[in-house]
């Protein structure tokens, strides 16, 4: 399968998890929700098509724009919860002590929702950067950020919440 059929299918599979709860798993409404998306991104998605070098633009742009998408969508519902966490805000957003601080204000916020949603963005590319080689202790970093995570927001939920806890 070719590298940009690869994205798109990517992209619809995130749309489908994002908004599952609007579009029912089904990957035609995702798909509309996808190409809205693509539509409000066209030109940088017609130079992406013309300069391959730019799809990393393109999938920050595009995470992004879901990410504004989702947060407006779940600030209608007064019982969900919604914060988005991007780990590139900052040079210092992805090391272990400015990340904790970071996710526990936001589990903070979730505290008084027994649904919500927590959205992590561009961890990878905070720790191996695409025009850095992915060296073994790059990789480790990574993984053991994402178990980090995973930790630290099972240990700061309550057990009777219902907390979905999204990586992009």
């Amino acid at each position: 399968m070719a590298a940009p059929a690869r994205d798109d299918l990517r992209r619809l599979h995130f749309i489908n998890a994002l908004f599952a709860h609007v579009t029912g798993h089904d990957l035609y409404l995702a798909e509309q929700i996808k190409e809205a998306i693509a539509f409000s991104l066209g030109e940088l998605e017609k130079q992406t098509a013309e300069h391959p070098e730019f799809a990393v633009k393109y999938d920050v742009a595009f995470n992004a724009s879901a990410a504004r998408l989702l947060e407006s969508l779940f600030s209608g519902q007064p019982r969900h919860g919604f914060f988005h966490w991007d780990a590139l805000s900052t040079l210092t957003s992805a090391t272990p002590l400015f990340a904790r601080a970071e996710l526990m204000t936001g589990l903070k916020r979730l505290t008084p929702f027994r649904e919500s949603t927590l959205l992590v963005t561009n961890l990878r590319p905070a720790l191996m950067p695409p025009e850095k080689r992915a060296t073994p202790r790059r990789q480790r970093e990574y993984e053991d950020a994402l178990a980090y995570i995973r930790d630290l927001t099972a240990a700061r939920t309550a057990p009777s919440a219902d907390l979905r806890l999204l990586f992009l």
